[in-house]
């Protein structure tokens, strides 16, 4: 692991529900040093299972809950919290972890970071599957803006709705594989769709 680029590598994390909470603690624990973290909404009873949340966070910001635990774990690592929806005004990081759960809002994201960026991944999940995608260069990048559809395409439901933290947690550790290798200058999976329940996985 490259640590100095690393270290000098700031994070910004749109979205910290039950991936993008587990993105962040896992960038946390690798050594990342400067974070931003995005999001509007707060902690309730259900996010206390599907997102994995204490119950003595209900009521917090989850912007604000997840800081919490990541000073726990290093009080050295600049976080910057951010209760807002993401908004292209924002500056943000060298990477952008995207972790929003209607297609509508990647896509917007999308139009707005893809040439402020230079390491892009979303994670989709719909219960037991889980999608995650990968720029190297989203400046460029033609696979993901193909990956993108109009909102009246996308089944009903949020993408937490029917999952459970483990796949979530799973998803999390493949965003966050994917960014290590970015930092170490291999090349990344564009496309890895892995089911669980089929015991099946898919790169491109």
């Amino acid at each position: 692991m490259p640590t100095e680029k690393l270290h000098h590598c700031r994070v910004t994390i749109i979205g910290v529900g039950a991936v993008g909470r587990n993105v962040a603690i896992q960038l946390a624990a690798i050594g990342a040093c400067n974070l931003q973290l995005i999001d509007f909404d707060h902690v309730d009873l259900s996010n206390t299972t599907t997102q994995g949340y204490a119950v003595d966070e209900i009521g917090m910001p989850k912007v604000h809950a997840v800081e919490s635990t990541i000073r726990r774990l290093d009080p050295s690592i600049a976080v910057e919290a951010i209760e807002d929806r993401y908004r292209s005004k924002q500056t943000i990081g060298h990477a952008v972890f995207c972790c929003v759960d209607s297609i509508s809002a990647r896509t917007a994201i999308w139009r707005t970071v893809k040439n402020r960026c230079h390491f892009w991944c979303d994670a989709r999940m719909l219960g037991e599957v889980i999608r995650v995608l990968t720029s190297d260069n989203p400046g460029t990048d033609e696979h993901y803006p193909s990956t993108l559809f109009a909102q009246s395409e996308a089944q009903a439901g949020s993408c937490t709705s029917r999952s459970t933290i483990y796949a979530a947690c799973i998803a999390a550790g493949l965003m966050t594989h994917q960014f290590t290798r970015w930092l170490r200058k291999i090349p990344c999976d564009q496309d890895i769709t892995l089911n669980l329940l089929a015991g099946e996985i898919e790169t491109a």
